[in-house]
């Protein structure tokens, strides 16, 4: 009993702090997690080898070293500059930047995707002297619902995954049915009409000027090969314990001995650059969620949750899908997500709900939420610190004027896709 409550008050506590000191969410979960070890309501054993979803960690540094390496071939900038250069009006070429940007994170880190992005953005705001405001809000939220399309898209897909032993390959077809990716481009074709309204009044014509050359195309080789590599993976590893993680951290370093071979210095620059404070939030998440589990707190609410809805699969559906967007909003998606799992899981096996449809409109809802405000998800605090390092702050009603209604979009036309499809 003592183990029990001590679990759930570190756990309050932490999301609490997760919420009130977002910049210092690392820590926050590294010291829970050490919390519950030194309370001994976690072995050290337990916390590390048992709690923490090694295969999810190594997909993410992987992929993180392979986004760091597209930044420096210039690559996404690139062909972002041509896609510009290829349209009429102003109109047509922040569509064109934002399926871009859509599509690149679909495979690459939604904040890595941000930053190659972005500048193309501001210059098109600065040729036309408008506010830049509207233009990355909506590259942050185009990368945000695309990160949940593939394994490899964003975190909470690859907690998912983890979670599920879903492969690379599940995410288009699964059990015979068209996948969680289908449901996000179904999203993204309505919400993109959202985008297409709100930016219908720039018929200025576009001008890119083509400064942007390749340094070198080996990085999106490998992305290319990574992406089939994982594609094949699930052939040697269907229950996705440890193939894709050991890929990604395979491609990970020779994508660090490629750059010391072909730069001679910067490597270690390159190396710290990486996003360890997130690997070290997702492990300390783990151990947190984990210890709630075994506690039994999970089940528990899992029984008064499907107490609450019954048999009814439809509402359980909603109520899934609307609490994801709204709590995603305001805190980090990744925790959420890490919590949230079993309870969903436990809910389908004690309603008799499909399984599938439940993860996969909590997976929709919790990415797609976080686009309704500029603390909702990393790429969109990325892009509230770029805006006022120019002297442009956004504000939260300022985001959510074009967050909001692409986020109703996407996410009501997905959770129809899903309620046919799974339903």
């Amino acid at each position: 009993m003592y183990a029990k409550y001590v679990t759930l008050g570190i756990f309050a506590i932490a999301y609490l702090l997760f919420i009130v000191v977002p910049k210092k969410r690392p820590f926050i979960a590294g010291g829970a997690a050490a919390l519950l070890i030194i309370l001994r309501v976690a072995t050290p054993y337990e916390a590390v080898l048992e709690y923490i979803n090694w295969n999810v960690i190594s997909i993410f540094w992987g992929s993180a070293v392979i986004a760091e390496l597209l930044v420096i071939s210039r690559m996404p900038a690139y062909v972002a500059e041509r896609v510009v250069g290829r349209c009429r009006t102003v109109t047509g070429a922040i569509l064109l930047v934002c399926i871009f940007t859509s599509f690149l994170s679909a495979f690459v880190e939604n904040v890595a995707t941000v930053l190659i992005v972005a500048p193309v953005a501001l210059a098109m705001a600065d040729k036309l002297k408008v506010s830049p405001v509207p233009f990355l809000v909506a590259l942050a939220i185009s990368s945000n619902l695309q990160g949940s399309a593939t394994l490899i898209g964003d975190p909470p897909s690859m907690i998912l995954a983890g979670a599920t032993r879903m492969t690379f390959n599940d995410f288009f077809f699964f059990q015979g049915k068209p996948g969680i990716f289908f449901a996000v481009q179904v999203g993204a074709v309505v919400s993109f009409g959202v985008l297409y309204l709100f930016f219908r009044q720039y018929r200025e014509p576009a001008e890119a000027e083509q400064k942007e050359k390749v340094n070198t195309w080996i990085p999106t080789w490998m992305l290319v090969t990574l992406i089939a590599a994982l594609a094949g993976s699930s052939f040697i590893d269907p229950d996705f314990k440890w193939a894709a993680g050991t890929i990604c951290a395979i491609y990970g370093v020779v994508g660090l001995g490629w750059h010391r071979a072909r730069f001679k210095s910067g490597t270690f620059d390159l190396f710290r650059r990486l996003d360890w404070k997130t690997m070290l939030f997702l492990a300390g998440v783990f151990i947190i969620v984990e210890s709630l589990t075994s506690a039994g707190w999970v089940t528990s609410l899992a029984t008064a949750v499907s107490g609450a809805v019954g048999s009814q699969y439809l509402a359980s559906f909603c109520i899934i899908v609307t609490l994801s967007v709204v709590f995603s909003a305001f805190i980090d998606n990744v925790p959420y997500l890490v919590a949230t799992i079993p309870l969903v899981q436990q809910v389908a096996a004690n309603t008799g709900a499909p399984l599938y449809l439940l993860l996969f409109g909590l997976l929709i809802g919790s990415c797609v939420g976080g686009n309704i405000t500029p603390i909702g998800a990393s790429a969109n605090i990325v892009v509230a610190g770029m805006l006022d390092r120019r002297g442009q702050p956004v504000s939260f009603s300022e985001f959510g004027k074009l967050g909001l209604p692409f986020t109703i979009a996407a996410t009501a036309a997905a959770a129809v896709f899903l309620w046919f499809v799974w339903g």
